[in-house]
């Protein structure tokens, strides 16, 4: 017997199954939780190598130019002509007991919330989390290590006109009866840019059996991995700590 294996022996004898299970990811974590498929420098190679083998090129363009995006010509608000995703709107805000009384801004404003998603399944004894190199056009360095499934209810939807999102049948639809919610709280955007925002944060726990073939752009992690990626630069994006910030 382990260390590992006894204090999880002491735990199932002593805590509730819900204690159980939030303790023994504790010991998982301060006992350096062992990756079924990749070491650190594995995954820092892995994120490392998309970035540098990205082809993605961003340039600026004046607004008027952006195809599927027009301007009211009477408010000045910018919206795509399918009618999703949002809308760039303006907002006076008066007595506001901050730096200045009162100011006007613009804001990202969308009519329906978005679906951050991970999914959690066990391998070896050790909870492991399906996470996403993602490429973002606003992202530093383009590509972050991001959960399993990012995407509003336009992109579910296709409103883009491209593919449904991989991995979305776990959180939404018939699908998701095959896997079992885990956490489900609506978390707030920033306030300071998103106008009355907020996202469905999800962990979800899934059978390996269920699961389809892993794309090359995504990867496993332990949460002891995840913590210590937190410890370097632009690695893990916001939706991944906000959805784990609970464990």
């Amino acid at each position: 017997m382990t260390l590992r294996d006894d204090l999880h022996d002491l735990i199932a004898r002593s805590a509730s199954e819900d204690d159980a299970q939030r303790l023994g990811r504790y010991v998982d974590l301060v006992l350096a939780d062992q990756n079924s498929f990749h070491t650190d420098d594995e995954l820092y190679a892995w994120i490392d190598g998309i970035r540098e083998r990205s082809a993605v090129v961003l340039e600026r363009k004046p607004v008027t130019e952006l195809r599927g995006w027009h301007v009211d010509g009477t408010s000045g608000e910018i919206y795509h002509e399918s009618g999703e995703f949002f809308r760039i709107i303006g907002v006076e805000i008066k007595n506001a007991e901050r730096e200045v009384s009162g100011w006007d801004q613009p804001f990202v404003h969308q009519k329906e919330m978005g679906v951050l998603g991970i999914v959690r399944t066990t391998f070896d004894g050790v909870d492991h989390y399906l996470l996403h190199a993602k490429a973002e056009p606003g992202n530093t360095l383009l590509f972050q290590i991001s959960p399993t499934l990012q995407a509003t209810y336009s992109n579910l939807k296709t409103a883009h006109g491209g593919k449904v999102p991989r991995f979305s049948e776990f959180f939404v639809g018939e699908g998701d009866r095959r896997s079992r919610v885990l956490y489900e709280k609506w978390l707030a955007e920033d306030g300071g840019r998103f106008f009355l925002k907020s996202n469905l944060n999800v962990l979800v726990s899934v059978e390996p059996q269920d699961l389809p073939e892993i794309p090359d752009d995504y990867r496993w992690f332990t949460l002891s991995q995840i913590k210590r990626f937190l410890l370097h630069d632009n690695y893990i994006n916001p939706h991944v700590r906000s959805i784990l910030c609970h464990i």
